[in-house]
């Protein structure tokens, strides 16, 4: 058989090297079904109608004419024109008729597909495959027709000719020109597949890398109720399920993440090669679709096929792919696979970091995609007829984007939506744009009108922020390729768990600071005492907290939120290290956590109150505290994520020192124990007093300057009128310092910094390198230029 001139072709007889004969999508099945079906990941079977068979039934019909005298006269930017050259095309190809041997041939491999199922007529996804779809570089993201559930051979011979009408809608006539290609030098292929009954199940996305920010050490799973083109075209906001790689190989159950999609709407079948969109129940809503067993199958199955496909192209290629599970055998599948395109056409790294200069009044938020800020003006469109009142530069505000919007998305500075999660089309050609999106804003088209000036803020975490006027950012782009290495260690301090994909990047050698006080605001949100004594509470109160943690137990929503967020961080440094300090809220601030005040004291002065080490053993919060070693634990033991040390806040006495690691024993975390390090925060002039007696316990000891600095001095940090007499760089600090750094260096403990002090005064960093200081924790936004000067003065 001459594969070239062949108008069928089964995915046995194909693969990644057939993409001009078969259309990238089909070429991937293939190459999946016939190589990786062994490995026992679930391929459904099927074949391709080839692009001679297309070509073939266009030069049959005289179509090839008729379409090159259309596109020689079009002009894309016309969009009243581009609409009626794709019109009349369209029409042009539906009325066709198919070469009787063409139309004999794909109902005989119909037949036989059926047979293979032992069917008479099975259920088949009709899916277009461009020759140059699924390329890196070019997503061609939902630009052609796909059709589900087709059970007839005259539905199937419809769907066929729709699908090759689909080659020239306007937004991929518009897409072809944007990106290069010949309009007439891209053909069809369609590919014919098993379906698979996810309409009674759950479907979805894979991608084998972090979409947003690149990194590439996790696999991100996303998943809905019914058929997976809601969670492709971002019509829901599903289920995400992170996965961490490195521990994934040596078998621990390394999901990192697991955040609930609302789930709202479903697609499901509605009689023969119809779909109906239903409500999802309450429990659904309040279910994920996927069991941790399942999300790992998926992410071993998606990491062999980028293994896979890395070796054969010869370098790190990341993936894109849809799964499906039957509801009918609970089995899952693989349905579609293809290369990423954004960071894996990247031939170097460059780092863009965003930062806002100024405040400002927040209008709406959403899901952040990617990590950039800009500012424009505002153009809301309801419908794409209006789309020829966009205006390039504008930010364009709509309920949601589908491919007929790609015209003008590529002129937009900005988008932001409605409705849609991370693989929502807006996030996906967002993405390949280069340009800031929030999506899932919920309100945006009733708050944000048309001439609005307003900024769109994605620089910080998973929260997209849409602020009131333009704000003035800074924007720095810089490589780590051949960044200086200093003996000094440079780390970072991590805010949100969000921000560590993003900062994984930077030339740092770990995270010499994450703050457990951050997950539990931003995340968690409620008091662990209120969560554990639940039925304690006020019925107002236990009515809020019930809304807030779903069906999950309160114990066990904690425990998650915690585990979850300080994995995140953990893994996107791994394997260097990555020091989480416990919880160090004063009174007042645990306070405001919902349900709270019930079980904080009110303290005149909570800087010095009960915080840090004296809550861990104490009778009043132990229990909680258990729930920060538990979910240590979990990440350390369950996920594999053995990088991680823990280290003690506030620590006043040695005493108190050995109360909270018995404390942290009763729970699971024993010193020592399995490469267990325990660090002290250094924070306080009786900790360098009594230096060596804190070194004896513990494994190493982290300067915290902003405490020290305030308890040396006596200034209250918080108090600006006192700012003026004395900072880090006093005297008095500086010796205090002095001093620790000499005795954890002569007992051979680690020493680092992880407060403000060197990110802020460039002379403190000096003097840091200078003691021979292990390490230096800095901002983020002042790692490369603290690094440089570093560097320098070791230089010298």
């Amino acid at each position: 058989m001459d594969k070239k001139t062949a108008n069928i072709l089964w995915f046995k007889e194909i693969g990644i090297a057939d993409t001009g004969l078969v259309g990238g999508k089909n070429a991937s099945l293939g190459e999946m079904y016939r190589t990786l079906s062994v490995k026992n990941i679930l391929i459904p079977n099927g074949f391709a109608i080839t692009a001679a068979a297309y070509r073939y039934f266009l030069k049959y019909n005289s179509l090839d004419t008729l379409i090159a005298e259309k596109v020689s006269k079009l002009n894309t930017k016309n969009i009243k024109s581009l609409n009626q050259t794709a019109h009349d095309i369209q029409q042009a190809i539906v009325e066709g008729k198919f070469p009787e041997d063409l139309e004999k041939n794909i109902r005989a491999s119909y037949a036989e597909l059926s047979k293979n199922y032992n069917e008479a007529a099975t259920d088949v996804a009709v899916r277009s495959s461009a020759t140059a779809e699924d390329l890196p570089g070019a997503s061609f993201a939902g630009q052609h027709e796909t059709y589900l559930n087709i059970s007839k051979p005259d539905e199937l011979l419809l769907a066929v000719k729709k699908c090759f009408a689909s080659l020239f809608k306007p937004r991929a006539i518009s897409y072809r020109a944007d990106k290069g290609f010949d309009q007439l030098a891209v053909y069809l292929s369609v590919g014919v597949q098993k379906m698979v009954r996810s309409d009674l199940a759950s479907s979805g996305v894979i991608f084998t890398l972090h979409p947003d920010s690149g990194f590439g050490k996790v696999i991100v799973v996303n998943g809905s109720w019914g058929l997976g083109e809601l969670v492709v075209q971002g019509e829901v906001v599903p289920d995400e399920f992170i996965v961490f790689k490195d521990t994934l190989d040596k078998e621990y159950k390394s999901v990192i993440s697991k955040t609930l999609g609302n789930k709202d709407k479903k697609l499901t079948y509605s009689g023969a090669n119809k779909t109906k969109l239903t409500k999802t129940s309450p429990k659904e809503q309040q279910e994920f679709v996927l069991t941790t067993d399942e999300i790992l199958t998926l992410a071993k199955w998606a990491y062999e096929v980028e293994k896979h496909y890395s070796s054969v192209k010869g370098k790190w290629q990341p993936m894109d792919l849809e799964w499906a599970k039957d509801g009918k055998s609970n089995k899952l599948f693989l349905v579609q696979a293809r290369p990423e395109t954004i960071f894996s056409s990247k031939t170097k790294i460059e780092i863009e970091e965003y930062r806002l200069k100024e405040k400002g009044e927040a209008i709406t938020r959403g899901i952040a995609i990617g990590t950039k800020i800009a500012s424009g003006r505002v153009r809301l469109i309801l419908n794409p007829k209006k789309i020829s009142e966009f205006k390039s530069g504008e930010i364009l505000v709509t309920t949601i984007t589908d491919p007929d919007w790609e015209p003008i998305m590529k002129i937009a500075s900005g988008i932001v939506t409605d409705s849609g999660g991370r693989t929502s089309h807006a996030a996906i050609v967002s993405r390949e744009l280069g340009i800031p999106c929030i999506v899932g804003t919920e309100n945006a088209t009733k708050v944000l009108k048309t001439g609005h000036e307003i900024t769109l803020d994605c620089s910080s975490g998973e929260d997209g922020v849409v602020y009131k006027g333009k704000l003035d950012f800074v924007k720095n782009v810089f490589s780590p390729e051949n960044f200086p290495k200093t003996k000094t260690k440079v780390m970072v301090n991590i805010g949100t768990p969000e921000e560590a994909f993003k900062y994984s990047f930077l030339p740092a050698d770990g995270v010499g600071l994450a703050r457990e006080e951050f997950i539990i605001a931003s995340e968690i949100k409620i008091h662990p005492l209120a969560l554990l004594n639940i039925n304690k509470l006020p019925a107002k109160t236990r009515a809020q907290i019930k809304k807030t943690i779903g069906v999950l137990k309160p114990k066990e929503y904690y425990l998650d939120k915690l585990a979850y967020g300080i994995a995140k961080i953990a893994a996107g440094f791994y394997p260097k290290p990555v020091i989480i300090r416990f919880s160090d809220f004063k009174t007042n601030e645990y306070a405001k956590l919902l349900g709270g005040e019930g079980f904080e004291p009110k303290e005149e002065n909570p800087m010095i109150g009960w915080r840090g080490a004296s809550r861990y053993y104490d009778p009043r919060f132990k229990e909680a505290f258990g729930l920060e070693c538990a979910a240590v634990k979990r990440v350390r033991e369950e996920f594999g994520l053995k990088n991680l040390i823990p280290m003690i806040p506030f620590c006043r006495t040695p005493e108190e020192g050995k109360k909270a690691l018995e404390t942290m024993k009763e729970f699971g975390l024993e010193r020592r124990k399995g490469d267990l390090k325990v660090y002290m925060m250094c924070e306080i002039p009786s900790n360098v007093i009594l230096a060596d007696e804190f070194l004896d316990i513990f494994d190493g000891l982290s300067i915290g300057s902003n405490d020290l600095t305030q308890l040396t001095v006596g200034i209250d940090r918080d108090n600006e009128e006192l700012k003026h007499i004395a900072d880090e760089r006093d005297a008095a600090v500086k010796r205090l310092v002095e001093t620790v750094v000499k005795r954890a260096k002569d007992r051979g403990k680690y020493i680092g910094i992880c407060g403000q002090a060197p990110s802020d005064y460039p002379e403190f960093a000096k003097f840091l390198v200078d003691l021979g200081i292990e390490s230096i924790s800095l901002n983020p936004d002042t790692v490369v230029k603290t690094t440089l000067k570093i560097a320098e003065e070791e230089r010298k």
